[in-house]
């Protein structure tokens, strides 16, 4: 059966109840973490007018030629945020197994790291760990894919976006990373 992509589509509808693992209003909340955690995690550290010293020494940074406009990172990363929401809420609404566990088990994992780089990055100023878990992370969200692939494809496909933001994040954090080495 072909689905489409937004989990608001008629899944449930095609999904027998005995076999359906959360009901729906649960897996939609829990999905939300998908925004919760990241903001949560680097919402002290952003470079924002609440964050002068942050937004001071991001504004900094040495920036390599191909870095977009700094409104294009927060927008792309709604984008994703809400492709992984997506992808959460259709495997908690599919059959428990072994799979689908290990596929939110990283899908939680990625989830975390989204916030967690951004503390490394703003918050901490390393810019060679942050480049470290940015690599970690492209490694962990084509796991994750692949981890989903088998319990839902269409949730698997919507962290696609995820992996090739994280490829361009990690040579983005490396130039960075290049281009100030020898500040401090």
């Amino acid at each position: 059966m072909a689905l489409g992509f937004w989990p608001c589509q008629d899944f449930a509808m095609h999904t027998p109840p005995e076999i359906r693992a959360m009901s729906a209003p649960l897996a939609a909340a829990l999905a939300g973490t998908a925004f919760a955690v990241p903001l949560a995690l680097s919402a002290s550290s952003s470079p924002s007018p609440n964050h002068p010293a942050t937004l001071l020494w991001y504004s900094t940074l040495r920036e390599p030629a191909f870095k977009p406009p700094d409104w294009v990172i927060p927008a792309a990363w709604g984008l994703i945020e809400a492709a992984l929401a997506a992808a959460a809420y259709r495997l908690l609404r599919a059959r428990p197994s072994a799979a689908r566990t290990k596929a939110l088990a990283l899908w939680g994992w990625n989830v975390f790291m989204i916030g967690g780089w951004s503390r490394l990055f703003f918050k901490r100023h390393a810019l060679g760990l942050s480049t470290v878990a940015a690599a970690s992370m492209v490694a962990t969200s084509a796991a994750f894919v692949n981890a989903a692939a088998p319990v839902d494809k269409t949730a698997a496909r919507a962290g696609i976006p995820l992996v090739a933001w994280l490829t361009f994040a990690t040579a983005l954090t490396g130039s960075i990373w290049y281009l100030n080495s020898r500040r401090r």
